[in-house]
């Protein structure tokens, strides 16, 4: 019996990879779980968590240039 959710599960990474850039992010065993957990608390998305650190950082860095 065929997946019919095959097919727009195709279509969806189809348009993810035209649309967005993805990298593997490695980490300590147990970080990912604790990132999730501080995410949450702010009522966000791990990937949103991260995205927000990383441009928080670089905001922060720039000063130091």
């Amino acid at each position: 019996m065929e997946n019919k959710g095959a097919p727009a599960t195709k279509a969806k990474n189809k348009w993810n990879k035209k649309n967005y850039d993805q990298f593997l992010l490695t980490m300590q065993k147990g970080d990912k779980e604790r990132y999730r957990a501080l995410a949450e608390m702010e009522d966000m998305s791990l990937n949103a968590y991260i995205i927000r650190a990383i441009e928080e950082y670089i905001s922060h860095d720039k000063g130091r240039k």
